[in-house]
């Protein structure tokens, strides 16, 4: 089984459903590669990789696996492959980008990447597991000055042929606004949260309307969120009564049922998951059996503006809690 592919707006084909990577919070290193090996060997070929997840060697072996044959029987070729990675929030800096970028391409043993993105606007770091009150003394809000820094050597990264493609990832509508005007390459991508339960219809819009091609993170919800995130009230898109409807008729899991939605949005979505039977459902999702359009609209009914992954370890001093980073008034705060 493959994946259909998209083609984005500047020509380029990019498989239409990606295996993300975080799993740091419930699964090692170890996990996450038998994972992306398993998913390789079932038809995979789009991988969402994070230097911050802490699994990048890992993942790199499992790449150079398939490229020599070991897993599918066949040499994989690299431009048959695409790889995202991201850079990390404490790499932010005109010193740090180009060289992060190095790393993670030695980690991942690739010549380049398909697409990079910038994972947050914020240069804020936090130790992994860290837990919901954990603040970095040194973070900041959104400032576009520095933002803008870290971009220029994104750009130089595009241009010195290290990515094939540059894009940006939990940003809103003001930052965008902020940012967009100031590009001498626009980004090309945009990954944000995305799920029956938290559809984003505005931000979407924007990004389209931008020529940027869409990456859903949760795309079932992300029930193995870390517990940071976790609120009472919290929606459970698998619950969903509309949802569990519709996967009854087509015969398959609520789970499904959210990526025939994503793939139905024009939306790339990147599950996780370390279990097989999960991971070739995951992938035929997107294959075969599509939504109807009444289908299509009855879950735009679904949408209840729940965010999931809140992003509380980002805050800086002044902030009041986790909506100051999301700009929800449609102003920057600061």
């Amino acid at each position: 089984m493959k994946a259909p592919t998209f083609k984005v707006n500047n020509g380029q084909e990019v498989p239409c459903i990606g295996f993300g990577t975080f799993g740091s919070d419930h699964a090692s290193a170890e996990e996450v590669m038998e994972s992306v090996r398993i998913a390789i060997k079932n038809g995979f070929t789009h991988i969402d990789c994070a230097s911050c997840y802490g699994n990048e060697k890992e993942i790199g072996l499992v790449l150079k696996e398939a490229m020599d044959g070991k897993i599918t029987g066949n040499k994989i070729k690299r431009e048959d492959l695409w790889i995202t990675g991201k850079l990390w929030n404490d790499k932010h800096s005109k010193a740090d980008v180009i060289p992060s970028l190095k790393q993670s391409l030695a980690d991942l043993q690739l010549g380049y990447l398909d697409l990079y993105l910038v994972h947050w606007p914020f240069p804020n770091f936090h130790p992994p597991k860290c837990d919901v009150s954990t603040r970095s003394d040194k973070a900041k809000p959104f400032i576009i000055d520095d933002f803008m820094t870290c971009w220029t050597e994104m750009e130089k990264a595009f241009t010195q042929g290290l990515v094939k493609n540059i894009g940006v990832s939990n940003v809103t509508i003001a930052k965008l606004d902020a940012i967009l005007p100031k590009c001498t390459i626009k980004p090309s991508f945009i990954e944000m949260e995305l799920h029956p339960t938290f559809q984003q219809p505005k931000l979407r819009a924007y990004a389209q309307s931008n020529n940027m091609a869409i990456i859903g993170f949760c795309p079932l919800g992300s029930p193995n969120r870390p517990d940071r995130d976790k609120v009472d009230g919290d929606a459970v898109d698998m619950e969903n009564p509309i949802l569990v409807e519709i996967a009854k008729k087509h015969g398959v899991h609520p789970a499904v049922i959210c990526l025939k939605w994503a793939h139905a949005n024009n939306i790339i979505p990147i599950p996780f998951s370390t279990k097989e039977r999960n991971i070739i459902s995951n992938l035929s999702a997107v294959c075969e059996d599509e939504l109807t359009k009444k289908e299509i609209e009855r879950l735009t009914a679904v949408d209840q503006n729940c965010r999931l992954v809140k992003g509380p370890v980002f805050l800086w001093k002044s902030a009041k809690d986790w909506h100051d980073l999301w700009d929800e008034d449609g102003t920057i705060t600061i």
